[in-house]
């Protein structure tokens, strides 16, 4: 069973796979901080201070040693506040399509660039032009007065 763990893990697939989920980790930070931090406060700006992120429902009972603002999300579901929060919702599915776009558009690259590749490898394997019909005729002279030649 460890033999078949090894062989396993040693598949390029595995390991392409890993790297894949790594560099996606950290392009997923990034998408967050360009939506979180350039595109959203765009939005907010266009649609008049617009904050995505205040937009909730309280469930539930807010405790009695509650102190902060009713209105700040993050900190009445840090007080345990059952929220149903879907401005945050709104903000990660924004987080989503970009993600997805980007993806769209390095896979549609990656494919152009493949194509190509393919293009250029079949046009280097073609077989050469025939030869003129006088070459040809030329060449067969030739062989004919070289097998006189020998004979």
């Amino acid at each position: 069973m460890l033999n078949e763990f090894k062989t396993f893990i040693a598949r390029g697939n595995v390991i392409d796979l890993a790297v894949g989920v790594i560099i996606g980790g950290a392009f997923a930070t990034i998408t967050k901080s360009l939506t979180d931090d350039l595109i959203m406060p765009v939005v907010g700006w266009l649609f008049g201070g617009l904050d995505f992120s205040s937009f909730f429902v309280i469930l539930g009972d807010v405790p009695d040693s509650y102190a902060g603002s009713l209105t700040n999300y993050a900190a009445l579901k840090e007080a345990g506040v059952p929220l149903l929060g879907y401005g945050q919702f709104v903000t990660v599915a924004i987080n989503f399509l970009i993600l997805a776009f980007i993806i769209f558009l390095f896979v549609k690259a990656v494919n152009r660039m493949a194509a190509t590749m393919e293009r250029e490898k079949a046009e280097g394997t073609a077989p050469p032009a025939a030869d003129p019909a006088d070459i040809v005729l030329l060449r067969e002279i030739r062989d004919a007065l070289q097998a006189k030649k020998v004979d």
